[in-house]
């Protein structure tokens, strides 16, 4: 099973911004993390991260024949991106929005996802584990 793994804006800067709320490893911690986790449970999986939001649609589009599943962390685009919820419904590939803090319990703002629309389910608050989680899910789907 190959499975993309894609990151939105400003993750590139965990362990730099609000640590409080996304904790103080890395970025390169985190895909070292992803990628263990889909060795251990395997499957292939490849962890990209983007700024903007029409290379994630891009990469979202290319996904079709060449992945089996999306894992994808949106963020601030979880809760603005029609594009990318298109994208998702149109490659019609099973997937799973992930998020490392609980959005749940933060501002009204951020509970809105336009992405969980076309996603199985939507894992939060669980840190990088959500990532393993959301790999987890899609394995035994």
């Amino acid at each position: 099973m190959k499975i993309l793994v894609l990151n939105g804006p400003n993750l590139n800067m965990l362990g730099l911004r609000e640590p409080s709320i996304y904790g103080a490893q890395s970025y390169a911690d985190l895909v070292a993390f992803v990628q263990q986790s889909a060795q251990e449970l395997a499957v292939q999986a490849d962890v990209r991260q983007s700024n903007y939001e029409g290379e994630l649609v891009t990469w979202i589009q290319q996904a079709r024949g060449q992945f089996d599943a999306i894992v994808i962390n949106p963020a601030a685009y979880t809760h603005t991106s029609v594009a990318i919820l298109d994208a998702l419904l149109a490659v019609n590939l099973p997937a799973v929005e992930v998020h490392l803090s609980d959005v749940s319990a933060r501002e009204a703002f951020r509970q809105v996802s336009y992405c969980a629309l076309a996603c199985q389910t939507v894992i939060a608050g669980q840190g990088f584990a959500g990532y393993r989680e959301a790999i987890k899910f899609l394995v035994a789907s």
